[in-house]
């Protein structure tokens, strides 16, 4: 296995023993087999259980799935095939496929077949085109077969393995085999095809402990593999890395170089026997079965192995194959982001390591190639071999062609200037772990800190950072150190480090002092990135495509993630000639985005203040671009150049109102057309306008404004200010009309017109206001308000309409009615005089006067006359200030009558009311007693239903557990009588 390919646990699932696992190739699904009669859907990412399908009340042994059709198909105990849809859970189909147990399905890549293999000795073929359909049946083996694979390169032959110790090679056309292969010395398990074309090999493992390697065209066996102690059960080449990987009954899952055959490693996760082994050529994961559960583990990563230099051309890796393209004029003007670009691809040749890293030069002539503790270095066009060595690591210098570095040790650094050694460093830090390339020669040292050289192997800088990539721009000015939960950009000053090198002024421990400046930090975790000028593009760990300039980050794209959240894609590069950056996902499809070159370099001279040159580079951006250029330059607080270069009215209003050109603002709301003028947003932008006139003292724009968008709140208080009774008039109108009456009633109440206020409350069904305020500023109209609601109380309560007053029917209810009637009429004589602003210290006396007491303290003390010439004298007298030093206690005489009849009618009103209280009292307990005689027959009832149920359920379960150990009898008699009859084959499958 390739030294850089560390082993990470991604599920680890308890549950029944499982006897088979399948991944999905797209979705972070593992499919498990239970010998419980289930089958489970985990997902890897959350480790979480997806989903359950109770297929059977006996083992299920095999389950695959059928991608292209939604599907995964079963094979359990009692014979039977079944087909589920995993998105909706529906079976789609199930049949009696075998006449014994059945071992194992397998699923063709392209046509509509499943085989399945089963201890009846024989192979069936099934067509779902045809309704599952048997249309072909494969006999030969003189046991069970155990196992059945398909040719990857050849999908027109498969294997089988057998307990009778053979593997046989098989046409999907010829119901007989091709051929035999014998070689294990007992019943064979399991097999597989190596999956790339250059080697004719096939594998299996056997209950003799082997793991075995086979040259199908010469049927011999190429290497046979020992180390387990028990049962071989499963075996594979996997997809994607040059790895065999077996399990056994042993319970240890072991991984085999499938070039050298050497074993790299053994998986014991503790879960007892390990019976099932799966993988997909599109990641590194494989899932493992367990008698106690489902384990997926994951390779080191599957991120893409390419590399893109500066003219297009990408070199990318599929295990050992290398192979080119270019993507240069493939994405064209019309080319919709993010789209998928058909790619020419041609073969350079395979490499003679397996890859772990491949990257270009500064110039893009070589290539190296980085892997299983080996480099090789290639020419870019025709794959002829440069330069090669041992190395744990290797890196590029970012200025001359030949320069490179590896790691050749955790305590040894070369660097190589034009293919030949140049200088040894031994870093100072326990352990070098990494190495980054660029303008400078980064080691991350063991002690969570990077140390970089130039590329003459002087120390210039320690930096107490982990990094997991360092990236610099192409001047070397700029470099961006990204860790495991942030990024950090620091600033490089060439000149003054090679100043400070060449007089010997670095610190032998921390280096030359003000050789980096941090600029500023990005609270992201990078996960690949790229340098344009100044500028940085970069992909996140959430799937966003983003660039920073000066600290300021801006999202290009969401692009696609897997199904935890994780992002899939990474950066291959940047062609300024097609103002295009180009990305490849895990499955190796590059993509593209539009960013121009000249927006990037115009933000870039926003950000340092040059407008000059910003100014320049406007001209080069397509006007259809202004807009995102006027959203820059308002983050960067420029609103005034934003107003000046936007083309969006929208935006351009929002900028004008905060720069406060009301003028500007009117002009462009002038500017919509009549059927939007009424829509919510553009009201939103004159109540918007309004207040900023309002804020300004224009209060013309404010009240045109306020009308346009009926902000009748803003006009009344407006109005109200400016003392504008005119306004308040038209307002009220206004505000009656579009049904909003408060703002009517207040406006109709500031002009003093009451009976307006009046006739609105009346209007509204709001009566009993309408009486409270005609009684308090209006009462020759309380009658006629009182008559109202009397009629309207009637439709609900006649009682409570009879118990209302009238001053007609009722004037001692009304004590001082006819002197509030007098007081209304020199309310009525005096409500249009206007009393300027300037007058308020002198009439403020008026706001508190008692009215009521002037008229009474007139000299009609009973307050029930008819009025008199000194009543008018003191309507006449109010204008001025009144002074009234004493007047004289009004003691009115009590009616003993009146007392008497009130009391009685009290008495009677509180009887009444205490009858109603117990009549309520007795309906309620009558129905609180009906309500739980109702509950208990409920109760009663639900008590006889489940004690039926309860008896079904005992009835069930007796039979169920006769039927089972009635089957249990019949399996073992049949397992004896197997014994006796094929003793050679005696196993514990």
């Amino acid at each position: 296995m390739p030294k850089s390919l560390d082993i990470k646990k991604k599920l680890s699932a308890r549950s029944e023993r499982v006897k088979s696992c399948d991944i999905h190739p797209t979705e972070s699904w593992a499919l498990a087999a239970l010998y419980s009669g289930k089958v489970f859907l985990w997902d890897y990412e959350t480790e979480a259980l997806a989903k359950s399908f109770e297929v059977s009340e006996l083992p299920v042994r095999c389950a695959k799935f059928i991608v292209r059709k939604g599907w995964f198909v079963c094979a359990s105990d009692d014979m039977k095939l079944r087909v589920f849809n995993y998105s909706t859970s529906e079976k789609v189909k199930e049949w009696e496929a075998h006449t014994d147990y059945i071992r194992t399905v397998e699923v063709h890549p392209t046509l509509p077949y499943v085989l399945s293999s089963s201890d009846d000795m024989s192979v069936k073929l099934w067509d779902w085109e045809k309704g599952f359909q048997n249309t072909q049946e494969f006999v030969g083996h003189a046991h069970y077969v155990m196992a059945v694979k398909l040719n990857p390169k050849d999908t027109n032959t498969f294997a089988t393995a057998s307990l009778d110790r053979t593997i046989k090679v098989w046409g999907l056309s010829s119901p007989t085999p091709h051929y035999s292969l014998e070689g294990h010395e007992r019943g064979v398990n399991c097999v597989d095809y190596y999956p790339s074309g250059d080697k004719p090999y096939l594998l299996s493992g056997a209950d003799d402990k082997t793991v075995k390697i086979w040259d199908y065209q010469t049927k011999t066996v190429v290497q046979s593999l020992d180390g387990h102690t028990h049962n071989v059960c499963s075996v594979m080449f996997h997809p994607k890395l040059p790895l065999i990987i077996s399990a056994s009954e042993d319970g240890t899952v072991r991984i085999w170089q499938s070039s050298t055959y050497r074993q790299e490693s053994t998986l014991n996760y503790g879960m007892e026997r390990a019976w099932a082994l799966a993988a997909t050529k599109e990641s590194n994961k494989i899932a493992i079965g367990y008698d106690e559960g489902c384990v997926v583990v994951e390779f080191g990563n599957d991120d893409p192995i390419a590399s893109m230099d500066g003219t297009g051309k990408v070199v990318f890796a599929k295990n050992n194959d290398i192979q080119t393209g270019t993507v240069k004029g493939v994405a064209t003007d019309e080319s919709a982001d993010g789209e998928k670009l058909q790619i020419a691809v041609r073969d350079l040749g395979s490499t003679e390591i397996y890859p772990t890293s491949l990257s270009h030069n500064c110039n893009g002539r070589f290539i190296a190639v980085c892997g299983d503790g080996e480099f090789i270095i290639y020419t870019s066009q025709a794959l002829r071999n440069k330069a090669f060595g041992s190395a744990l690591d290797f890196v590029w210098s970012g200025r001359n062609t030949g320069d490179y570095a590896i790691r050749e040790s955790i305590s040894r650094i070369k660097i190589f200037s034009n293919f030949k050694e140049h200088k040894i460093v031994k870093p100072a830090t326990a352990s070098a772990e990494q190495l980054y390339g660029g303008h400078l020669l980064g080691v991350k040292g063991s002690d969570d800190a990077v140390l970089f050289y130039d590329w003459e192997g002087e120390f210039v800088r320690k930096i107490d950072v982990s990094p997991n990539a360092v990236y610099w721009s192409d001047s070397g000015e700029m470099c961006l150190i990204a860790t495991d939960d942030a990024a950090y950009v620091l600033q490089h000053d060439i000149a003054g480090t090679a100043q400070a090198l060449a007089m010997g002024k670095g610190d032998a421990e921390e280096g030359v002092d003000g050789s980096f400046e941090l600029l500023f930090e990005i609270n992201e975790k990078v996960t690949s990135g790229k340098w344009v000028g100044d500028c940085f593009l970069f992909t996140n760990s959430q799937g966003r495509l983003n660039y920073s300039v000066a600290g300021q980050i801006q999202t290009l794209v969401h692009l696609e993630t897997s199904s935890g959240g994780a992002t899939v894609h990474s950066i291959l590069g940047y062609l300024a000639k097609e103002d295009r950056v180009y990305l490849v996902d895990k499955s190796m499809n590059i993509t593209s985005f539009k960013i121009m070159l000249a927006m990037l370099q115009y933000q870039t001279a926003v950000v340092r203040g040059d407008f000059d040159a910003a100014n320049e580079l406007l001209p080069m951006i397509p006007e259809t671009e202004y807009l995102v250029v006027a959203r820059f330059l308002e983050s960067q607080g420029f609103k005034e150049e934003a107003l000046a270069v936007t083309t969006d009215d929208d935006h351009k209003f929002d900028l004008a109102l905060e720069l406060g050109q009301l003028e500007l603002g009117l002009e462009l709301m002038g500017n919509i057309p009549a059927d939007e003028s009424e829509t919510t947003e553009s009201q939103a932008k004159w109540k918007r306008l309004s207040d900023l006139a309002l804020s300004q003292s224009k209060f013309d724009l404010a009240e045109s404004a306020a009308l346009a968008c009926k902000d009748f709140s803003g006009l009344l208080l407006l109005y109200s200010s400016t003392a504008n009774k005119a306004g308040l008039a038209k307002l009220a109108e206004l505000a009656n009309e579009g049904k909003k009456y408060n703002i009517a009633f207040l406006a109709y109440f500031l002009l003093g017109k009451v009976e307006d206020c009046i006739s609105l409350l009346s209007s509204t069904n709001r009566l009993p206001e309408a009486a409270f305020f005609a009684r308090t500023y209006h009462p020759s109209k309380v009658e006629d308000i009182l008559s109202l609601w009397k009629t309207e109380l009637s439709k609900t309560s006649t009682s409570a309409a009879d118990a209302l007053s009238t001053p007609q029917l009722n004037p001692d209810m009304f004590p001082d009615f006819e002197v509030a009637l007098k007081v209304e009429q020199m309310f009525m004589s005096n409500r249009n005089m206007d009393v300027p602003a300037g007058k308020y210290l002198e009439a403020k006396g008026d706001l508190e006067m008692d009215l009521i007491a002037l008229v009474k303290a007139s000299g009609n003390g009973n307050g029930n006359g008819n009025g008199n010439g000194a009543t008018q004298q003191v309507v006449e007298d109010v204008v001025p200030e009144p002074k009234v030093e004493e007047a004289a206690p009004v003691s009115p005489a009590v009616d003993e009558e009146k007392l008497a009849a009130e009391k009685l009618a009290a008495e009677k009103l509180a009887a009444e009311k205490l009858a109603a209280e117990k009549l309520a009292a007795e309906k309620l307990a009558a129905e609180k007693l009906a309500a739980e005689k109702l509950a208990a027959e409920k109760k009663a009832e639900e008590d006889r239903i489940a004690a039926e149920k309860k008896a079904e359920e005992d009835r069930i379960a007796a039979e169920k557990a006769a039927a089972e150990a009635a089957a249990l009898e019949k399996k073992l008699a049949e397992e004896k009588e197997d014994e006796e009859l094929a003793d050679e084959f005696a196993d514990d499958w």
